[in-house]
């Protein structure tokens, strides 16, 4: 039966060696009954031969098992390494900060390493070397406690079949090129509930294309607070210019999203200003960068955080620090980058 990949020979699989070859067994046939590749056993053999004398005073090459295993833990000695961080304490205090202060990923660290003169150092490190350091205790008192990513498997959804209609067109509807992510202006919107028992709630909105981010303080979460949410935003965009940023917004079956036609309608002339798409029930994936989003705002304000004592400008920082984070899937620009070519565009 093969063994699993990566498992070295051990004393008791060098014994059967010395043993099925004084048998008479061939070296292929050795590899099959301990499930290696006869590669494997070849280079065993080679590693672990030695002369042994004869009655007459000849001599003869045979495997020693003892030879093997002296080889072996020889060459182990030399797998250890030193850390490729070095005695490099300013790239040690600067991950510290960036990872732990800042609250950036081990990821976005490494790669805004050597980009400017205050991330040059002597050594530049991949994610993966980051991570070992930081799960070995190298770089104290950083620990995976305070990453926000700590390896858990991704949830998998089953999709529901719907009880009822939804309130407006189902996201069966909306056209592919929207999923493409490669015209910007197509948004995901849900609510983050606060305390318990308290009726402060957040409007939560994401650009698909530019994971670009809203955060908008609601005192409860209705529909009419909803509606007058993206009325103050029509009010200070301008209706044509709200037009051209929000073309669609892609919501859940939530209560507070039931007035499709007081989101869709303007507040100004009672036309169309943006068209809504709902996701079948308890399919969270299919607003899935607002998922990820609401992830980062609740690495910031936690469920069960009383909204009534977080002040606006506090809102305000944690979505420009989202806004400004740099992330892999835009080729490490931030969204506020990418957002705001679009709105040059325009």
């Amino acid at each position: 039966m093969p063994r699993r990949k990566g498992c070295h020979l051990d004393w008791n699989d060098r014994l059967t060696i010395e043993k099925m070859l004084r048998e008479g067994y061939s070296k292929p046939q050795i590899a099959r009954y301990l499930g290696v590749h006869h590669s494997t056993i070849y280079d065993e053999c080679r590693r672990g031969e030695t002369e042994v004398l004869n009655s007459d005073l000849t001599t003869r090459k045979v495997y020693s098992a003892d030879v093997g295993r002296d080889y072996h833990l020889e060459k182990k000695k030399n797998m250890a390494k030193p850390l490729k961080i070095g005695k490099d304490h300013a790239l040690a205090d600067w991950l510290v900060k960036t990872i732990g202060k800042k609250r950036y990923s081990p990821s976005a660290a490494c790669a805004m390493l050597g980009k400017t003169p205050e991330t040059t150092f002597s050594v530049t490190l991949c994610r993966q070397t980051v991570y070992h350091y930081i799960e070995k205790g190298y770089l104290w008192p950083l620990t995976n406690e305070k990453l926000r990513y700590k390896g858990k498997k991704k949830q998998k959804y089953r999709r529901v079949r719907a009880a009822k209609a939804p309130r407006g067109d189902s996201i069966e509807r909306r056209p592919e090129s929207i999923g493409l992510r490669k015209e910007p202006g197509h948004w995901e919107m849900d609510s983050l509930k606060g305390k318990k028992g308290t009726k402060p709630t957040m409007l939560v909105l994401t650009e698909r294309a530019a994971r670009y981010e809203l955060i908008i303080p609601m005192k409860d979460q209705t529909t009419a607070s909803v509606v007058q949410a993206l009325d103050q935003l029509e009010e200070k965009c301008g209706t044509e210019r709200f037009r051209q940023i929000f073309r669609t917004i892609t919501v859940d079956n939530g209560s507070e999203f039931s007035d499709c036609a007081g989101l869709e309608r303007s507040c100004k002339d009672g036309t169309a200003r943006t068209h809504l798409y709902y996701c079948h029930p308890r399919f969270p994936g299919e607003r899935g960068s607002n998922e990820k989003q609401n992830q980062l705002i609740r690495w910031f304000f936690p469920k069960g955080t009383d909204f009534r004592q977080v002040p606006e400008n506090e809102i305000r920082q944690v979505q420009d620090w989202i806004n400004n984070y740099p992330r892999r899937i835009l080729g490490w620009r931030t969204s506020a980058d990418v957002f705001g070519e679009f709105l040059a565009r325009i």
